[in-house]
């Protein structure tokens, strides 16, 4: 095997490879990438049995092969290669070691065979559809945040993905760590109708999200009930999909929310930032008092003292006192795009619906603390 790849072209494609590959493996292949040189481009590709992705990048070359090398190592030569270098990657048959060559600059890695790098099988792929890239960085972007990381529910440890049927066919993305839940839902692409509801892993979504950055054209969307494919530009993720039930989050959603919270949204986020800085570390409480067109957010803490400040609110319900996380009402307020965010409330002990002014496709829901 033998070719010369720009320096940026081989860089990009090993930077959105090399994040599969765990830093840590018991099978010394999984820590590696595999380079396979074909007709005018080189083809990488890693895995970590669960996830696959693969990236093609245009090449000369000069002798068609396959090698594998270890993909953090690899990627950080490049990296640190200079702007511009033409780097030259050689396997001469039968040696153990890869050579790359960029200007005076020569290195010589590892190689395990080609053979004994595990492929990730993308049949029964039966639903398909296209959508845009900004419309799944959206859906991404609305709800990654209450993905739980608690491994004992491992059905939220990911984006659970489904058409919505009705009146009015919805493609929706949900997530939800039993404390918060996030809803993104938009137009349901042509093809998704009848798809199987799933559930898409944390890294899978995180190794998304990290492509679309570069995504310039629509993203194909490939779909069964143990798979999902995600083709974007030239890159083509492949992922197992979490084997569980996500729980009927329609339940969760507050439907008879009566008292309704309008408020700027960036004065709210930054009043909840100075006070929590006195919250017990714990549970990062924060009570809101909210009364006649005034909300007071106030935090107690023994060791570290009290915290209270008085904001301006569209509010003329009874008044209310509510304690929140505040991790979790920042975490809901980063994700506002309009300049008001909307809350309603039913009482201090039932969750809270919060809504974007800009945006009437996405909704939150937040469980009380005591305070």
């Amino acid at each position: 095997m033998k070719l010369s790849i720009e320096r940026a072209a081989l860089l990009k494609t090993l930077g959105h490879v090399q994040n599969v590959v765990e830093r840590r493996n018991t099978i010394p292949i999984l820590a590696n990438v595999l380079l396979s040189a074909e007709d005018g481009g080189l083809k990488c590709a890693a895995t970590d049995l669960d996830l696959e992705i693969t990236e093609t990048a245009p090449a000369s070359v000069s002798s068609p092969g396959s090698a594998t090398a270890p993909a953090h190592t690899l990627y950080e030569i490049v990296r640190k290669l200079p702007d511009g270098a033409e780097v030259e990657i050689a396997l001469a048959s039968g040696d153990p070691r890869l050579e790359i060559t960029a200007g005076r600059s020569r290195f010589q890695l590892p190689s395990l065979p080609p053979s004994d790098f595990p492929v990730l099988s993308a049949e029964g792929l039966a639903h398909s559809f296209t959508m845009s890239g900004a419309d799944l960085a959206r859906l991404i972007d609305r709800t990654r945040f209450a993905i739980s990381t608690e491994e004992t529910r491992y059905y939220l440890n990911g984006i659970h993905l489904h058409a919505q049927d009705g009146d009015a066919k919805l493609l929706r993305a949900v997530a939800t760590d039993g404390h918060r839940l996030a809803l993104a839902e938009m137009d349901l692409p042509e093809g998704a109708a009848g798809m199987p509801a799933v559930i898409v892993p944390r890294k899978t979504v995180a190794e998304v999200r990290r492509l679309l950055d570069d995504a310039e054209d629509d993203v194909n969307v490939s779909v069964s009930d143990a798979k999902i494919r995600f083709e974007v530009g030239a890159a083509v993720l492949t992922s197992k999909l979490i084997d569980g039930s996500f729980p009927d989050y329609e339940r969760v959603i507050p439907r008879g929310n009566d008292r309704e919270l309008v408020l700027d949204n960036k004065v709210f986020a930054e009043a909840v930032d100075r006070v929590a800085t006195v919250s017990v570390e714990k549970s990062r409480s924060v009570k809101l008092s909210i009364g006649q067109d005034t909300l007071t957010l106030v935090a107690n803490n023994p060791e570290s003292g009290q915290a209270t400040e008085e904001i301006g609110v569209d509010f003329s319900a009874e008044p209310l006192d509510i304690g929140f996380n505040a991790r979790y009402l920042l975490d809901v307020s980063s994700q506002i795009q309009g300049d008001e965010a909307t809350f309603w409330f039913n009482d201090t002990a039932s969750p809270a619906l919060v809504k974007d002014s800009s945006d009437e496709h996405a909704l939150y829901v937040l469980m009380p603390l005591r305070v």
